[in-house]
């Protein structure tokens, strides 16, 4: 049996912020609407899931009423269901108190408004606003959004419920309670203190009036804009919390699409222009934020479904170039996600031992729950050892939202060193109500003979931290050990809550300097590896150096305790700084080869006497073409940067 360990992740009630808060398009704060207090709220009718029509009625007894937006599909509002659920049980003996809920989107249906009950066993009524009137009527913008009224149905507080929850932001718990302290004074007879705090949430998706002149419409240019950046996610199966391949289901979540692209948080990706070309940069350009904006101020027409785009075929659960060789439980058994409150590190010891070398072509961590899943990394160790799982020490493969499958070119593979086990952490996130995950890792693995590189993970790493407290930019840096002559392939950095920029720069060993990443605004919530569109060579003696600058001041939202100085440390309240990057370097075996091989030739003579050999073209260079074929293994083994041509730098290397 597999061996189940844990270590404490405090803060960690849900670090949602990436499946909640920044995965999902989340609102700024809107601004303040005076005229909203004391508006008072006439009759009104909705329909519920079951069709039983809901008036202002059946609340005749209540003292206080408090009237809940919500939407099914807004991760916060899933969120603070639950936290409705809790007020109202609070409540529950005290009979002058009721709520209720309201979803007034236009793409949620009374199916999914079931749903939505049974799943968070809500406990009010929770009702359709088809028309949109009662979300007229009090103002309301966003999901979830409040409005508590007194006995002659009059806004005394409206706006968000605590403030746990927050942009990119998560608290253990809220300190503030503007929901419940409204509700209390009320019943007490007092005025609300604080009769307003701005929601923050999903827009609420409106009924449009789409012009059908728009030269940009939903078929001739938005749906090919979301294909290429955001179906990725957003669709069904994976970590968006809506479906972005359908007209029908897009049109509700324009205004909301619009403002997150304009702010730049969707799509997720925070490397700035002036780093490398990266293979997975899914920012959006301006020209395209421009067409969002002019289809949402058309009223999001549809256009001519004849000219959408063909749509990208994506595998059902495995992204890799063929079915797995092996496929290996995560963790022994099902593992249970509760639906709120406090989060462990989960460690689990696979079954699976190699009592040989193994090379992998490509590897996934398939997350069996997308919802819950944070992250999962998987280690490659020692069987039997209890060495920790600080660094690169034995890493193989990372899941995060909107990563990929790890595919490595041809002729490299990671290697498994015989006798090891796999371990895996995973990151398990709450989501309001209780959940089942059990994931599980895909391996393909290489035939060893084909392999001539070996992709390794490697960093530079600056473990003596010590983050004064309530200081806004404390930095830091740190090396990498002297590399060998290699190619670089990946880099993801990597800290904590507190973490707020980072950078790569390579330092060759004749002193040339090039920045390769600039990440101005670390997101821990996107663990995210930025892939070169190009490996970049490095020559033997290159150093790969990191800058990092960290926020424990109260302005950081994130932060769990601003006046705590913070040093390195497992746990998410400590801090990391790792500047994680892939090389691929030649075979161990390959070494000792070209070590011979150089020997041999050296014997034989030198560059310019193998350059008379098979220089045809005297250009200086030995190119592929002029290698006889049953030489050409021989070729590859100097060819270091395996670009088809062999240089006299090479061969001296």
């Amino acid at each position: 049996m597999s061996d189940t360990f844990r270590t404490r992740s405090k803060n960690f009630i849900a670090m949602i912020s990436m499946l909640v808060l920044v995965a999902a398009p989340v609102a700024a704060e809107p601004n303040e609407s005076p005229d909203i207090l004391g508006r008072a709220l006439g009759p009104f009718a909705l329909t519920d899931f079951r069709g039983q029509v809901i008036t202002q009625d059946d609340f005749a007894d209540a003292d206080v009423l408090v009237v809940a937006f919500l939407g099914v599909e807004c991760p916060l509002a899933k969120l603070y269901t639950q936290r409705l659920v809790e007020l109202r049980k609070q409540f529950a003996d005290d009979r002058r108190v009721a709520f209720l809920g309201v979803d007034a989107n236009i793409q949620d249906s009374l199916a999914e408004l079931a749903a939505h009950v049974r799943r968070y066993e809500v406990s009010f009524p929770l009702a359709k606003d088809n028309r949109q009137k009662l979300a007229d009527a009090l103002g309301a913008t966003r999901t979830p959004e409040v409005f508590v009224l007194s006995r002659d149905r009059v806004v005394q507080y409206y706006g968000r419920i605590d403030d746990q929850y927050g942009i990119g932001y998560v608290r253990d718990e809220p300190k503030t309670h503007q929901l419940r302290d409204a509700i209390t004074q009320l019943l007490a007879g007092e005025s609300v203190s604080e009769p307003h705090r701005p929601a923050v949430g999903c827009v609420i998706g409106r009924s449009k009036k789409p012009d059908a002149s728009s030269p940009v419409t939903y078929s001739n240019q938005i749906a090919r804009i979301f294909r290429d950046h955001c179906v990725q996610c957003h669709r069904e199966g994976e970590i968006g919390p809506f479906a972005l391949t359908e007209y029908e289901e897009t049109v509700g979540w324009a205004e909301m699409i619009l403002e997150v692209v304009e702010d730049r948080r969707m799509p997720p990706w925070h490397a700035s222009p002036s780093s490398k070309q990266f293979v997975n940069d899914c920012s959006l350009t301006e020209q395209q934020i421009a067409h969002i904006r002019a289809w949402v101020e058309a009223g999001a027409p549809e256009g001519n479904p004849d000219q959408l785009p063909e749509p990208k075929h994506y595998v059902a659960q495995w992204q890799l170039p063929q079915e797995p060789d092996v496929i290996i439980d995560v963790s022994p058994e099902p593992f249970t996600v509760q639906a709120e409150g406090e989060v462990e590190y989960q460690y689990f010891r696979a079954d699976a031992e190699f009592p040989e070398e193994k090379w992998i072509l490509a590897a996934q961590l398939l997350p069996g729950n997308r919802e819950v899943v944070h992250h999962i990394l998987a280690f490659a160790r020692p069987a039997g050892s209890h060495d920790g799982l600080g660094g690169e020490r034995g890493f193989l493969v990372g899941y995060v939202p909107g990563s990929y499958a790890a595919v490595f070119p041809e002729g490299t593979a990671k290697r498994i060193p015989a006798g090891s086990e796999l371990i895996f952490q995973v990151h398990y996130t709450p989501t309001g109500r209780e959940q089942i995950d059990h994931s599980k890792l895909g391996i393909v693995f290489a035939d060893p003979d084909t392999i001539t590189h070996e992709v390794k993970t490697t960093s530079a790493v600056q473990p003596k931290l010590r983050v004064p407290p309530n200081e806004a930019n404390y930095r830091v840096s740190a090396y990498s050990p002297p590399l060998p002559a290699c190619q670089l392939l990946t880099m993801a950095p990597h800290m904590h809550l507190r973490g707020k920029s980072f950078r790569y720069t390579s330092l060759g060993p004749d002193g040339a300097r090039e920045m390769l990443l600039d990440v101005p605004q670390y997101d821990f919530n996107w663990q995210t590896g930025y892939r070169l569109a190009e490996p970049l060579d490095l020559p033997a003696g290159s150093r790969i150096f990191c800058e990092a600058a960290f926020d424990n001041s109260e302005d950081n939202l994130n932060n769990p305790d601003p006046s705590k100085e913070v040093r390195w440390g497992d746990q998410t309240d400590d801090e990391m700084m790792i500047g994680y990057f892939d090389i691929v370097v030649p075979r161990k075996a390959d070494l000792s080869a070209r070590a011979q091989l150089i020997r041999d030739l050296k014997q034989r003579g030198n560059w310019s006497s193998l350059c008379q050999k098979f220089d045809r073209d005297r250009s200086g260079t030995i190119e592929r073409k002029e290698v006889a074929s049953r030489l050409s293994d021989r070729f590859d083994l100097l060819d270091l940067n395996q670009d088809g041509s062999l240089t006299e730098d090479e061969f001296e290397q």
